[in-house]
């Protein structure tokens, strides 16, 4: 988050205690005021985040399209703020076919000029070539299972319990290797941050803060220990580690 995003940041969150506090005609209650502290400061940063934050970020996307749009779109974030892509997500979907790899696949030079000529979406030569060489990569994937199959095999055995945004790693042992996965299959624009944040954003990690609304609404993780790993003595072998707000092989 830049120094802009973080002073928008304290703008909502100081708007949201205060229409909390002037629906009860005083102070916020403190469950009213606890929920806020459980958004992270990525979410506060503007109404269109918050939004997407409550509503999306986090739950389950198993389709072909849907994750292929996800890798997309973080790729195009590498070296900007989510909040610019989140702004440019529709004009990106009209300018790549609404993300169908069949369709993005065929795209030759021509519609790299095309795009690159396009002022609503990012702008960016190698961002735009990797997005139709990942769209032929995808298509290539239907022989083994196909793109959602291989990307959820990466799904972590055990979830993160991050009590504040700094508890989310950028990036994992898993999204490591997903990254590595997706090279040898011969996608671009897939570093393990890249594929943490995916991971974050389809629900395969719930990086939701624990005790936070949205915290485990996605369903994939029902198993969790939301009061910490020592309320679950049978993960012996596992060893919990503050620094990542993780559960960790040891």
């Amino acid at each position: 988050m830049n120094e802009q995003e973080r002073k928008t940041a304290g703008q909502v969150r100081g708007k949201e205690k205060n229409r909390a506090g002037g629906a009860s005609g005083g102070e916020a209650s403190p469950e009213t005021a606890e929920a806020l502290a459980k958004i992270p400061q990525w979410a506060a940063a503007d109404p269109l985040l918050a939004a997407y934050h409550a509503e999306e970020w986090g739950m389950p996307v198993r389709t072909e399209a849907g994750i292929y749009e996800r890798l997309c779109l973080e790729a195009f974030q590498a070296g900007l703020s989510w909040l610019t892509v989140l702004r440019k997500r529709e004009a990106f979907r009209d300018a790549f076919a609404r993300f169908d790899p069949e369709a993005v696949a065929e795209f030759g030079e021509k519609d790299v000029e095309r795009l690159l000529a396009n002022p609503d979406i990012i702008r960016n030569r190698v961002k735009i070539e990797a997005t139709i060489r990942n769209a032929r990569a995808t298509l290539a994937l239907r022989e083994s299972g196909g793109l959602p199959s291989f990307v959820w095999s990466f799904q972590p055995e055990v979830n993160i319990f991050p009590e504040r945004s700094e508890d989310i790693p950028q990036h994992t042992p898993e999204s490591s290797a997903m990254a590595a996965a997706l090279r040898g299959r011969g996608f671009r624009f897939v570093g393990p941050t890249t594929c943490f944040a995916l991971m974050l954003a389809i629900g395969m990690v719930d990086g939701h803060l624990v005790g936070s609304r949205e915290r485990g609404k996605s369903g994939v993780w029902r198993g969790e220990w939301p009061g910490g790993p020592e309320t679950c003595p049978e993960v012996e072998p596992l060893e919990y580690h503050e620094a990542w707000g993780r559960l960790k092989a040891v």
